[in-house]
């Protein structure tokens, strides 16, 4: 666990100054030049591309974090792997892309009532969603090998960096709509080469390989995994996107926009998510190649109580910090009716951040195959409760249909995982951190008010943050979070003398 939590630290860190520049970029960049309905459009195409790329990557992010094992070699060439990892989504390609392109004409008569705008720019979808599907790969590549931090700097800081200056190029009218989408598209282009690059220096690029490494028996068991996981991928790439695009369609871009800036402020919650289950994924897949049922069921628990305890810390400070957070950004009054989407939609990130790796824990076990009767269940319950509830709670229903859904899912996927891999993420450590929220919680309700939302803001913030550290702390929820906190503690005093 311990390069492990180093690595994730790493990973974290970059997370957080890129979620910095976003916070920066979204609240005082976007929502100043942009309309929400501008907003909405370019979320919608991303969306949309990201939807269609889980089609053509063909499972293959996935299915190399299981397989990779099986070809990893001393040389480090890895018999071929990295050309099956390009490959497979070009194969995507050619099977979805014509697809999409049927699909057209129900998909914008769906839009093109409330949102003309996205029907216009339907056909920019395909190289965003090929940038989009590389980035990844490549990605996935690089923490194969153990290498997280560049590739996150990429994603989260560079590819921000890179849309700020798109954004002013719009603002100051140098770029009009068609090029505020053609920029918004190449700098994902941009971030794929740059990815592309960094994988050649850390490791084997080459494309050459030897089809008669994979014998039968594992063709096989990569088809038979990657058949099932695909289906259980999609499923969740639908349910996650189809709250935005109902929002959207039925109500129109400027509440997508609006949905989608709400939305963001819950994002940064499950930041550290990304760094740990992206390190811990590898590890997981080796202890059930093994069969060690005990090793993957003591990483559930730290992955579990660790994201717990950093995206419920976050979002209560998101929460107390609400109202001024919409006081302080340009056009909060329009974007206050976003309000309790965050409720809702932070509520269903925490028990997604606290349960999801179970459903890791299955995907790379003999297991996996559940996640095929899984996703119709999610899928079912997702087309149900946001059809249901958007028409009478309107942006808000959507928030609340993805809670439900949540609930309900996670509920039935930790069966599954205590009844096939015997893992669970409960301690006593869990209840402990659910008491100090509450207390926290309390605590804000007596702190006074300020007139000035930045001294508001700040002084709640702090005050947070320094009872939730030494509560956090002095109860021992984590060794390694207060080993951490004693090597901090050691250095300081060192330094002082």
């Amino acid at each position: 666990m311990g390069v492990i939590i180093r690595q994730s630290i790493k990973g974290t860190v970059v997370n957080y100054v890129g979620a910095f520049i976003g916070f920066l970029s979204t609240m005082f960049i976007v929502t100043r030049f942009l309309t929400s309905e501008e907003i909405g459009l370019t979320r919608v195409l991303f969306e949309a591309a990201t939807l269609l790329g889980t089609f053509v990557q063909l499972g293959t992010t996935s299915s190399a974090i299981r397989f990779f094992p099986f070809f990893k070699s001393k040389d480090g060439r890895n018999n071929g792997f990295f050309f099956y990892l390009v490959a497979l989504p070009l194969v995507g390609c050619c099977l979805f892309i014509p697809v999409a392109w049927l699909l057209k004409q129900p998909v914008c008569t769906y839009f093109e009532q409330n949102s003309a705008l996205f029907v216009d720019y339907y056909n920019w979808l395909f190289p965003l969603m090929f940038f989009i599907v590389y980035l990844g790969v490549f990605e996935t590549y690089s923490n194969l090998l153990m290498r997280i931090a560049v590739p996150k700097l990429i994603r989260e800081v560079v590819i921000r960096l890179l849309l700020i200056g798109v954004y002013i190029l719009y603002a100051v009218h140098v770029t009009g709509m068609t090029g505020l989408v053609a920029t918004y598209i190449a700098v994902y282009g941009i971030a794929m080469f740059l990815n592309l690059w960094y994988a050649s220096r850390i490791g084997s690029v080459s494309l050459k390989h030897d089809f008669s490494f994979i014998n039968k028996d594992l063709r096989k068991d990569i088809l038979k995994y990657t058949a099932f996981l695909m289906v259980g991928v999609i499923g969740g790439s639908i349910t996650s996107k189809l709250d935005l695009f109902m929002v959207s369609a039925e109500m129109g871009l400027n509440y997508g926009g609006i949905y989608t800036i709400a939305f963001y402020m819950v994002a940064i919650i499950d930041i550290p998510s990304r760094s740990i289950t992206a390190i811990s994924s590898p590890v997981a897949a080796e202890a059930l190649r093994a069969g060690d049922f005990e090793k993957a069921n003591a990483l559930y628990k730290k992955v579990s109580l660790h994201q717990l305890l950093i995206g419920g810390f976050l979002f209560l400070l998101l929460w107390i910090n609400i109202d001024n957070i919409f006081d302080i950004i340009p056009n909060g009054a329009d974007y206050r009716a976003g309000k309790w989407v965050v409720f809702f939609i932070g509520l269903s990130r925490l028990i997604v951040m606290f349960l999801g790796f179970g459903y890791t824990l299955i995907s790379f076990s003999r297991y996996y195959y559940w996640g095929l009767y899984f996703t119709f269940f999610i899928t079912a319950i997702t087309i149900l409760t946001n059809s249901w509830l958007i028409p009478i709670l309107g942006m808000t229903g959507a928030a609340v249909a993805t809670l439900l859904t949540c609930i309900l899912s996670h509920t039935v996927q930790q069966w599954l995982v205590f009844a096939k891999v015997k893992g669970n993420p409960y301690t006593w450590n869990t209840l402990k951190l659910l008491g100090i929220f509450l207390l926290l919680y309390g605590l804000n309700a007596i702190l006074p008010d300020m007139d000035n939302p930045w001294l508001d803001g700040i002084f709640r913030s702090s005050i947070m943050c320094i009872a939730g550290s030494v509560l956090t702390y002095f109860l021992h929820l984590s060794v390694e979070v207060n080993q951490l906190a004693d090597d901090l503690i050691f250095k300081w005093l060192k330094w002082r003398r």
